[in-house]
């Protein structure tokens, strides 16, 4: 196939999977739009809002994510590059920092637990794990992807179609991933800043 076949399919594949991550986020945005609204409307209403003390593993979630989404960028990139081993190993490296935020998510809520913090105990907490439960369920499902992207692409495609195909969902993938990266950067500071 020659370069114009390649150059005239890749954005019907591109702007697929683009609109589908596109797609997600938009119902995602509304979801935690509405939360943050309620979170900022209730905090001003009553007098049962404690601010509760905020975990420092929540500083350890926020580096991981920020550097996974580093990770996928030059993962996304080596990819476009056609750097089969190198997307792959920093594919890796993004699972696995993306791996290490959910965990340092539930070390953050075991922490909570053992000072006697928990969901029913007053509002702000109650919103912290909703909060930090609805990303975290959004995360997952990046994470699912992301994974799914490793096992089968490792390797490149034997047609133009299967390699645009192959660009197209790590082009998704990645905008769906920095956009969990920079919700969990609003929610921290909403979490950690708004009084």
């Amino acid at each position: 196939m020659s370069a114009n076949v390649l150059a005239k399919d890749q954005p019907l594949f591109d702007s697929r999977y683009r609109i589908g991550a596109w797609a997600g986020i938009g119902g995602i945005v509304m979801l935690f739009t509405a939360l943050a609204s309620a979170y900022i409307v209730r905090s001003a209403s009553g007098n049962d809002w404690r601010p509760i003390v905020m975990p420092k593993v929540l500083w350890l979630s926020t580096a991981l994510i920020l550097v996974s989404s580093v990770t996928m960028e030059i993962s996304r990139r080596s990819l476009k590059q056609d750097k089969n081993l190198r997307y792959s190993a920093w594919l890796m490296f993004t699972v696995i920092l993306g791996f290490g935020f959910v965990v340092s998510q539930l070390i953050a809520w075991r922490q909570l637990w053992r000072q006697g913090v928990y969901m029913a105990g007053n509002p702000h907490s109650s919103f912290f794990y909703l909060f930090t439960a609805a990303h975290g369920l959004h995360l997952l499902g990046g994470l699912i992807a992301l994974s799914y992207l490793l096992l089968r692409t490792r390797k490149k495609r034997d047609t133009i179609e299967g390699e645009l195909r192959r660009v197209g969902a790590a082009d998704a993938a990645s905008i769906y991933w920095h956009f969990m990266d920079g919700l969990w950067i609003g929610l921290f500071l909403l979490l950690f800043f708004w009084k």
